[in-house]
């Protein structure tokens, strides 16, 4: 699982997306391309710095749920990037 609260570096793993990064780390793809330089999708091992947006981080709180927070087992996979 991702931990996006103090994350400020992540490692790309083959065919993931500027868009799906993003929305793993709840920032817009737009600010992932700028922070970073981007001019075309990340490589798998490409370090990107991971910006900060104010008021967009959300700290999970007992008794949450993953259809809670993400809608589902899928929406769950999808937004952190993991199989489980």
């Amino acid at each position: 699982m991702l931990k996006i609260k103090n994350a400020k570096f992540y490692k790309v793993k083959g065919g993931q997306t500027i868009e799906e990064i993003a929305a793993a780390f709840s920032v817009s793809a737009w600010l992932l391309v700028k922070e970073n330089g981007l001019i075309a999708q990340p490589y798998a091992g490409q370090i990107l710095t991971i910006p900060s947006e104010k008021g967009n981080l959300y700290t999970v709180q007992a008794g949450d749920t993953k259809e809670l927070l993400c809608g589902g087992q899928d929406g769950y996979r999808r937004k952190n990037g993991t199989d489980v």
